[in-house]
């Protein structure tokens, strides 16, 4: 890192009057240790996920999936199917008009199912967190790097007005020395 970034972080960091948050601090500290811009959130994330937390991504995937409610679908088509020819071969069936075995299913399915999706959507939500998490902090290091960039800007401007100036002041000699060479001429004549 230049000594010109170092210095402008480090006077952030030590100024009164800059008013940081520990995030904000940690950011400029990442700066002052070299540390990379950004990071693969989806791995890291992955990394720490328990049995049970990919259990539940899997069963949310596959519960909110076309497979899941095409099976569904053919599962309870079959079930009213068999009922319907059980009725009428033998008069009796295993799960009579209303299905109340079927609703019995239905309800433990959806009783399980839920808590394991709202597992899995409260896991993406924290990963969403950590991602804007890290979109800021890099965000942060942009805007930093972008202001150093303002300042050089300036800088190199502010030279070569100094260069314009010393160039007009050298113009206005030339021409002050030609005026006087031309009045001297010009009284001699």
């Amino acid at each position: 890192m230049n000594k010109t970034k170092r210095s402008t972080v480090e006077e952030m960091l030590d100024s009164p009057e800059v008013k940081l948050t520990s995030f904000e601090r940690h950011v400029l500290q990442s700066i002052l240790k070299k540390n990379t811009v950004s990071r693969d959130t989806q791995t890291e994330f992955d990394d720490n996920r328990t049995f049970g937390v990919r259990l539940a991504d899997r069963v949310a995937i596959f519960g909110g999936s076309w497979t899941f409610i095409i099976i569904f679908v053919c599962f309870l088509a079959a079930w009213i199917v068999l009922n319907a020819i059980l009725v009428s071969k033998t008069g009796e069936t295993f799960d009579p008009y209303p299905y109340i075995l079927l609703n019995l299913f239905l309800s433990m399915t959806a009783a399980i199912q839920a808590p394991i999706i709202m597992m899995s959507q409260n896991r993406q939500a924290e990963q969403d967190r950590l991602q804007a998490k890290n979109d800021y902090e890099v965000n942060l290091k942009s805007e930093l790097e972008i202001q150093r960039l303002h300042e050089k800007l300036n800088d190199l401007h502010k030279g070569e007005w100094e260069d314009i100036k010393s160039l007009q002041e050298r113009q206005l000699g030339i021409l002050e020395r030609l005026l006087r060479e031309g009045e001297v001429n010009t009284s001699a004549k």
